[in-house]
């Protein structure tokens, strides 16, 4: 069915009614009689194609028409693949969510915005747990700083009813903030690398007496060994 719509939305050979068209090709373009393109296609073993109809003249292509309806459907599947669709995907809490709970879910927050998805989180208040309404603000809240390296918030936390929403957009490749998380771990890696550097720079500097030492034995030895060689 795809393919018989494709194939409709071309003229080809003797459907093309017009009195003149403009070929085009690797070679640049020129107008000629549509009779003279259609003698063209034959003595070439191909097809004259109209490509675009509402050109004055129409524009043609000599061409293989299957091999041109190949190219067409190839680039429609390359055009698809590059269009990315955003899905929405729900992350749901308790207003008292353990720890355990809330890693599991903050790591699959993080798949689907990296995935380029968008977050819905929200905490659900079953009967009295309303009253916990500023804990479920606080989840939120920390839910979003932990993921501010993958996604941005596009709206502080609301209550709807007895649910209160937060939701998280996935961030552009060149938009990435790290977190705090990851602003001080690599603090504490670049200090640790740093007193490493120091240590052996330090172990360094214990070792170069002796090898300064050596050297210098050897070097008034063969100073010596030449005094004896010039006196004889």
């Amino acid at each position: 069915m795809k393919n018989d719509k494709l194939k409709n939305q071309y003229r080809i050979n003797e459907q093309i009614r017009v009195r003149e068209v403009r070929i085009v090709g690797d070679d640049g373009s020129t107008v000629v009689n549509t009779r003279d393109a259609l003698s063209m296609a034959r003595d070439q073993g191909v097809d004259l194609v109209e490509i675009s109809p509402n050109a004055n003249p129409p524009v043609c292509r000599l061409i293989d028409y299957s091999k041109f309806l190949y190219q067409q459907k190839k680039r429609q599947k390359e055009m698809k693949a590059k269009q990315v669709k955003v899905e929405v995907k729900e992350i749901r809490f308790g207003p008292q969510t353990d720890e355990h709970d809330y890693q599991f879910k903050l790591k699959h927050a993080r798949e689907f915005l990296e995935e380029g998805n968008k977050v819905r989180a929200y905490v659900f208040f079953r009967g009295r747990s309303i009253l916990f309404k500023e804990q479920g603000e606080v989840l939120l809240l920390r839910f979003a700083n932990d993921l501010e390296e993958v996604g941005k918030v596009e709206g502080m936390p609301s209550l709807e009813g007895k649910k209160m929403f937060l939701y998280l957009a996935p961030k552009k490749a060149g938009e990435k903030k790290k977190s705090q998380q990851a602003r001080d771990r690599e603090a504490a890696e670049a200090e640790a690398k740093e007193a490493k550097k120091a240590q052996q720079a330090e172990s360094k500097e214990t070792e170069m007496p002796a090898n300064g030492g050596l050297f210098a034995n050897a070097k008034i030895s063969a100073d010596a060994l030449k005094k004896l060689q010039d006196n004889e």
